[in-house]
């Protein structure tokens, strides 16, 4: 019970709200090489980075308030497919990211997850950035992941 504490806790204070507890049933799965983290069967994290952070089914259980990049509807296409999160489509991310970083991406319309990845960018250079990747994409709906959790 302290383990699942101990992870729920991790997971808490990087996307900022509750998630699961030390009375829900969790297991941990690996899926093409990446280790995941179920409850009821679903994968509701997965480890990137030896970091646990929410899958796309997670967050959509789970309304997280940090780590987000918000791109425009423009974008939205392309991330369907699992591309890489290009930074002129970026208009806001959570003043917290760090290049390096988990993150989750929403459109500004939405704001609902649409891919999982990790910072290439601070979240003030990925704003003004005209160029460049912002985040690559790890999971995105659609995905072997994403299947895991319909």
């Amino acid at each position: 019970m302290k383990e699942i504490d101990s992870l729920a806790a991790e997971i808490n204070a990087v996307i900022g709200c509750e998630t699961f507890g030390s009375n829900d049933i969790i297991e941990t799965a690996e899926a093409g090489g990446v280790k995941l983290i179920l409850l009821r069967g679903k994968p509701v994290a997965m480890y990137l980075d030896e970091e646990p952070f929410p899958t796309i089914y997670g967050l959509l259980q789970y309304p997280a308030s940090k780590r987000y990049v918000t791109v425009d509807m423009g974008a939205v296409k392309f991330l369907a497919n699992g591309a890489d999160v290009m930074a002129p489509g970026v208009v806001d991310a959570h003043p917290e990211i760090k290049k390096g970083m988990p993150v989750w991406v929403r459109d500004v319309n939405n704001k609902r997850a649409l891919v999982i990845g990790v910072a290439l960018m601070d979240a003030g250079e990925m704003i003004v950035a005209s160029g460049g990747k912002a985040v690559k994409t790890h999971h995105y709906v659609g995905d072997k992941f994403w299947d895991l959790g319909t």
